[in-house]
């Protein structure tokens, strides 16, 4: 498997491990994972927290590189559907799309306290 498909599959389960996954193995046999989030569960238990960025710090080239991937596509004519392409961005810029930060479940990066900066 090529290591672009990996990571792409990888991406795809992290956020579905939650809701149960039913996956098939190369013998043939399925296992649903029913328990998939453990490690983040004693994360979240013992309370720790993400760093993320809020939207709002969203500098202008970010901005143009976003706004290049399109947001997404309606569904049957009904709600907007985020592309996978944007939410993985989001994610890989640590941006706070669900608004963590302000209920305290996440701590704002700022420029003072970014554990991200090179």
């Amino acid at each position: 498997m090529a290591q672009e498909d990996k990571e792409l599959l990888l991406k795809d389960l992290s956020a579905r491990l939650p809701y149960e996954v039913i996956l098939l193995a190369p013998n043939g046999r399925t296992i649903c994972v029913t328990d998939g989030n453990t490690a983040a569960e004693l994360f979240v238990e013992e309370g720790w927290k993400p760093y993320l960025r809020p939207m709002s710090s969203m500098t202008e080239e970010e901005i143009k590189e976003f706004s290049v991937l399109g947001v997404g596509i309606h569904l049957f004519k009904g709600p907007l559907i985020p592309s996978y392409d944007t939410l993985d961005w989001l994610n890989a810029h640590h941006f706070d799309y669900r608004g963590l930060i302000e209920k305290g479940l996440a701590i704002a990066v700022t420029e003072e306290n970014n554990p991200y900066k090179d």
